[in-house]
């Protein structure tokens, strides 16, 4: 275990966590007029309602098939009769699925974004970073999705990257079991840290405030002012006197 591996499995993983924390209550203390995703669909709206959803929903499934893969032992699937060989099945193919669709939508939002030209020039140079890194880490995470299922101790990353990213939590990083593992999951963890590392900067920072809470908001009724009991008097205003 070398001096290098030390920096960047046991101490860079908190300087990235500082950074998210720190930045983002800076954000929100300081620029909360600019936490938003800045909307664009006036600007158009076609290719929108097809790459979004597939970029959200994909991503959704991408974010909870790595909270499995990370934080849930294999003792605990063993546990509940989920073998070695099905875990392996399911990842590859909800992962793969899921990061492919969620690459696609990606790919039709930054086209979208580079040929719409007001929305391109409403693209912030954070934001054409963020893309850069947002889809590095989909293509890496594809390539250790695939990797993955190829079998094998070096290409498991349930006996390295997630041991280790659970040590994370009780403040004692187990560098060796993340210096063990595979070049691609490396450079897949890398590419993620710096991708949390921008987060706050970026409009993925609207994620914090999603409006989760719409999904459970009771009905609302609208009501016309033209007709009806509730309708209001019309106003006194200007009137035309015949004078020109």
């Amino acid at each position: 275990m070398s001096a290098s591996d030390v920096l960047l499995w046991g101490v860079l993983p908190y300087v990235v966590v500082a950074v998210l924390v720190v930045g983002t209550i800076w954000r929100y203390r300081y620029d909360k007029f600019g936490w938003t995703t800045r909307s664009s669909e006036l600007y158009e709206s076609r290719l929108l309602r097809i790459g979004s959803p597939l970029f959200h929903f994909g991503l959704l499934v991408v974010v909870i098939g790595h909270v499995i893969g990370l934080l849930i032992p294999r003792s605990w699937t063993s546990a509940v009769g989920l073998s070695p060989t099905a875990y392996h099945v399911q990842a590859l193919t909800l992962g793969g699925v899921a990061g492919f669709c969620t690459l696609v939508g990606v790919g039709i939002l930054v086209y979208r974004r580079r040929t719409t030209g007001p929305v391109f020039s409403a693209t912030t140079r954070n934001d054409k970073s963020m893309y850069v890194v947002l889809v590095a880490a989909l293509v890496a995470g594809l390539a250790t999705t695939l990797l993955g299922a190829m079998g094998g101790d070096e290409h498991d990353y349930r006996e390295t990257v997630s041991p280790w990213f659970r040590s994370l939590f009780v403040l004692q990083p187990d560098v060796a079991r993340m210096a063990d593992a595979g070049l691609a999951f490396h450079i897949h963890t890398l590419i993620g840290m710096a991708l949390f590392a921008i987060w706050p900067f970026t409009r993925l920072v609207h994620a914090f405030t999603a409006p989760l809470n719409y999904l459970f908001r009771p009905y609302i009724v609208y009501r016309s002012r033209a007709t009806g009991p509730a309708a209001r008097p019309r106003r006194r205003g200007w009137e035309d006197v015949g004078s020109r």
